[in-house]
């Protein structure tokens, strides 16, 4: 099986602390047997793609926690 999406781009605001927050869009995508989901900027430059665990079946709230956790590792690093 070839790349598939899961879900497509979708814009968010992500709360990070103390009243900070970005602007990123998402799509979650499965390549081959993989899974992943792959962050942007508005402005379309890549933040970071994260390869989602075997059997992770999540829906878009829980998407948007990922988003969270992943950005204060990744932006703030």
């Amino acid at each position: 099986m070839e790349k598939a999406t899961i879900q497509d781009w979708t814009d968010s605001v992500v709360l990070l602390k103390f009243d900070q927050h970005k602007d990123v869009k998402y799509q979650v995508y499965r390549d081959h047997e993989k899974h992943f989901l792959e962050m942007r900027d508005p402005e379309d430059t890549h933040i970071h793609t994260l390869e989602l665990p075997d059997g992770m079946k999540l829906d878009k709230s829980s998407y948007e926690v990922l988003l969270r956790y992943v950005l204060m590792d990744v932006v703030h690093a």
